[in-house]
């Protein structure tokens, strides 16, 4: 990806939390789509979206896990960059990652978010 990413798909079960991000990351310029669940995030992906980057918390509580969901993502994107987020895994070592990815681990901040997107820019598929 040569450009900044500014669609941004976040997977993120803590409404609370998904609201925040998605406030803040819109302050700054960006289009967030909020999904609570990585059924919801994958029917966005397959609807053909315009997606640069996707963020997904590893645990989400019922259901797929974000691990598994950027795994399908990655099957259906190719060169989708992939943050995976978690308050209980301390390093991306810890689960089933796809290749290229970057971890981020919670508590976060928006600059957090933000070095970690233009890392993720920077970083070729």
């Amino acid at each position: 990806m040569n450009h900044e990413p500014r669609n941004i798909l976040f997977v993120e079960d803590e409404p609370l939390l998904g609201e925040l991000m998605s406030d803040a990351l819109s302050a700054r310029g960006f289009s967030v789509h909020v999904a609570p669940n990585a059924d919801d995030a994958l029917k966005h992906l397959l609807s053909g979206a315009d997606i640069d980057v996707l963020i997904t918390d590893i645990d989400l509580g019922d259901g797929m896990d974000g691990a598994t969901l950027a795994m399908l993502a990655r099957r259906l994107r190719p060169s989708l960059p992939v943050v995976y987020a978690s308050g209980r895994c301390r390093s991306i070592d810890q689960i089933a990652a796809v290749p290229d990815s970057v971890f981020m681990p919670k508590p976060y901040s928006i600059n957090d978010v933000g070095s970690t997107l233009k890392r993720v820019v920077a970083r070729p598929l």
